[in-house]
């Protein structure tokens, strides 16, 4: 068989040249195998009508296979002529013929390193996609970050807002002024408090004097 890969003649046919001798090959030996156990068996139903014929069906056999192996050592060798012409002359696409899909290559050739250069230009644009891809991944990310910390700011603005308010509600309009306000109230409800726990304890040991 012919080891020529014969890609264009696949594109071509839609299969190898040689999956097609192969098949045919195949076909051309079953039948001779076929004819031959036909012809073993005529001769075998000759034989019966001679009953004195010293000649038995294990001889006959020997000489079925003899005779196959010569047949097919022969065929062996027409058909690898055979195959040649056909792989030649007829499954064969020639050189200057080109597929109805493969005229583009006409209008717009290429050499090899014409071709090796877009490839390098698309492998260089792949990797700059790539670089902006995750250049974009990240500044996403990023303005994620700052939506949040935008409305972490706003939260915060608003609390201002609302302490700026409470401050003029008590007539204090200057924000330090604001801040110790806050803190002297605060001062006098820790105080409050430390008495309200004071006084909670004492009325407690006298219940449990009681």
């Amino acid at each position: 068989m012919s080891v020529n890969p014969m890609a264009y003649e696949a594109q071509f046919f839609g299969f190898t040249p040689q999956t097609c001798m192969l098949r045919v090959y195949i076909a051309f030996q079953d039948y001779l195998f076929e004819m031959m156990l036909v012809v073993e068996s005529v001769i075998l139903k000759k034989l019966d009508g001679f009953p004195n014929c010293k000649i038995s069906p294990f001889q006959i056999r020997k000489s079925t296979e003899k005779f196959l192996l010569f047949m097919k050592e022969h065929f062996d060798k027409l058909f690898s002529k055979m195959e040649e012409v056909l792989l030649q002359l007829v499954l064969n696409i020639p050189k200057n013929v080109l597929l109805p899909e493969d005229k583009v290559h006409e209008q717009y050739p290429y050499s090899k390193e014409e071709f090796q250069a877009l490839q390098d230009e698309i492998n260089q644009l792949q990797q700059q996609y790539r670089a902006e891809a995750s250049a974009g991944q990240a500044l996403r990310a990023e303005l994620e970050e700052q939506k949040a910390v935008r409305a972490e700011l706003e939260k915060i603005l608003q609390w201002f807002d609302g302490l700026e308010n409470i401050c003029r509600e008590h007539g204090t309009g200057n924000l330090k002024e604001s801040f110790a306000f806050l803190t002297q109230n605060s001062k006098k409800l820790q105080d409050v408090l430390k008495d309200v726990e004071e006084k909670s304890k004492k009325i407690k040991k006298h219940d449990q004097l009681l």
